[in-house]
């Protein structure tokens, strides 16, 4: 399994726009050897980053993407901080909004994060992306 077929499985599950959606793309992953989950997330962006990344290592968990041991964990942790960076210019002081999807092929671990930030109508649309192997 390629790190490129589990970054674009994050990427595609964080994009979906219903619960519906969202578990079709995860059946899909799965036929392709993927495992997939998507997290929403909403909230001032400065204040949300310990949280954004808690949500992640528990959903990873939840979900069975990563085992209970502190290696699996930090991947999870480190990639979706990786992706937060990415987003930070654009969103340092404003509201986000959308989600975190993880993805795991084989020892490949991706966090992809599609955030709408904004402040009342002044919206603008990021995107990150965190790889870690495991």
């Amino acid at each position: 399994m390629e790190s490129r077929t589990v970054a674009q499985a994050a990427i595609s599950i964080a994009m979906t726009t219903t619960r519906e959606e969202e578990m079709i793309m995860k059946e899909k992953h799965l036929e392709e050897g993927i495992q997939s989950l998507a997290v929403d997330y909403g909230g001032e962006f400065l204040s949300s980053l310990q949280k954004v990344v808690e949500r992640a290592v528990v959903a990873s968990k939840r979900e069975n993407i990563i085992d209970d041991s502190s290696h699996s964990d930090g991947a999870v942790a480190g990639a979706t901080r990786e992706a937060l960076v990415q987003i930070m210019p654009k969103a340092l002081g404003l509201n986000v909004g959308g989600k975190v999807g993880i993805a795991r092929g084989g020892t490949h671990i991706a966090v992809a994060i599609f955030f709408g930030i904004g402040l009342l109508h002044r919206n603008d649309v990021a995107i990150g992306l965190g790889h870690r192997a495991i």
